[in-house]
């Protein structure tokens, strides 16, 4: 039987981030989420549910949250759902808790949380960067018509091929 464990949450922070680290040195971040839920009731009415979610960030995603998400600022997250079990040292009871570990993370917005604003001085880093070769080589051409493509191609180094 297949098993799935997937989570896609688009949400804002609740509290400002604190970065830990373990041990051996790995950091862990947990965060808060507010996700929202608008809906329309029986009579017509518009109902706002929010759904707060715990979520743990490790390693390097742990790192860059901390230094550039603070409450209210929006984010994605994706994740799979990890169930925490343990004994109440007051009560006795068992207790549970239910909450997301992070696989990914996609800054939304600028700084303030606006999503007009993606290019803020607060905005992170490319996380991903186009390695040299993407970089240097130069457009591939498809097989049809390619040579008669590339005879009426303006090849100057101001233009930008898209």
């Amino acid at each position: 039987m297949a098993n799935v464990n997937k989570v896609m949450l688009l949400g804002n922070i609740t509290r400002d981030l604190e970065v830990r680290y373990t041990p051996k040195g790995t950091a862990v971040c947990d965060l808060g989420m507010a996700v929202n839920r608008i809906r329309t009731g029986d009579n017509g009415e518009r109902i706002e549910e929010v759904t707060y979610v715990d979520v743990t960030l490790w390693g390097r995603q742990a790192e860059l949250a901390g230094q550039y998400l603070s409450k209210g600022r929006s984010v994605f997250i994706e994740g799979r759902l990890q169930l925490d079990q343990w004994d109440d040292k007051q009560t006795g009871q068992k207790r549970s808790r239910l909450r997301v570990v992070g696989e990914n993370m996609q800054f939304i917005g600028g700084q303030g949380g606006s999503a007009s604003n993606q290019s803020g001085s607060g905005a992170p880093p490319q996380q991903s960067a186009p390695s040299e070769q993407q970089q240097s080589s130069p457009p591939s051409q498809s097989n049809q018509g390619g040579a008669a493509a590339a005879e009426s191609f303006d090849n100057d180094d101001d233009d930008i091929p898209f």
